[in-house]
């Protein structure tokens, strides 16, 4: 659905490119996790990707069209949801009514449906919400216009610990197989339980590219205080019980994934993770 070749952009008055050889692809049905440290320029990829940014060099082909081209048929396909953003002083049946026709397959029906995963109705006064549920309207509108590619900056910033539970049964209740959700975030236990793929970038090249299974069949993630099983671990990091851990998974052994975990291992041992994964 998304490809990204040899990617490269730099901001105006700077010399340092924040992204540089930059290549990827995303497929459709799944939900992407995308990680990475602050600076390495996840956010900056969410606008090229979105054709708001004009990369230095290389592109990036939505359905097979540069994305950068701002065709009718592209834009009424996607939707970016950035970290920040305004509303207009207006109800939100009236921002349904001029937003809508803009995406073909925009339905009243789903938008219903997922402002009720949030315990919100359509008779509000956007100028009258708070930031955590302008932003959960405004997720769900986006979810309702049916793109085939829904991008989103830090989600669940803003939203209270309530909405962030409601956020994972958002996401699920919206997604298809052919749908592509790609989502950046540092908050990542808040969205692990609805990830299928996970993408741990820096400003040269994903440094993992992993579905959730794949992990779970090749890593083993346990919290014990055994020093010896530490000292052969891949990564581990002290905690109140001993160490969480993460080990080569040799016996096909389950184990629920510690995405904040993997994240730092990835980037403390960014050979011997990706080793296990890209042979």
């Amino acid at each position: 659905m998304v490809t990204i070749e040899n990617l490269a952009f730099c901001y105006r008055k700077s010399k340092h490119e924040v992204i540089r050889d930059f290549s990827l692809r995303l497929e459709k049905g799944k939900v992407y996790g995308l990680l990475g440290k602050n600076g390495v320029g996840k956010s900056t990829l969410l606008y090229l990707m979105a054709g708001l940014l004009t990369p230095k060099r290389g592109q990036v082909l939505f359905h097979k069209t540069n994305v950068r081209k701002r065709l009718p048929i592209t834009l009424q396909d996607m939707f970016l949801i950035p970290e920040e953003f305004e509303l207009p002083s207006v109800s939100l049946i009236s921002f349904i009514e001029l937003n809508g026709p803009l995406y073909p397959l925009f339905s009243k029906e789903d938008m219903v449906k997922y402002l009720n995963c949030f315990e919100m109705s359509l008779d509000v006064n956007l100028a009258a919400l708070s930031m955590g549920q302008k932003k959960k309207v405004f997720m769900s509108f986006a979810l309702a216009t049916n793109t085939s590619l829904l991008v989103m900056d830090e989600p669940t910033n803003g939203l209270d610990i309530p909405g962030k539970s409601q956020f994972r049964k958002f996401i699920a209740s919206g997604m298809s197989d052919e749908k592509t959700i790609l989502i950046s975030t540092h908050q990542v236990r808040d969205v692990d339980k609805v990830l299928d793929h996970v993408l741990i970038m820096d400003n040269t090249r994903i440094l993992l590219n992993a579905s959730m299974m794949d992990i779970s069949r090749n890593l083993l993630f346990q919290e014990n205080d055994n020093r010896e099983l530490a000292e052969q671990a891949i990564y581990a990091s002290p905690t109140i019980q001993g160490n969480s851990m993460i080990l080569p998974n040799m016996n096909g052994t389950e184990s629920e994934i510690n995405l904040e975990l993997l994240f730092n291992a990835t980037l403390a041992s960014t050979d011997v993770i990706t080793g296990l994964f890209h042979k």
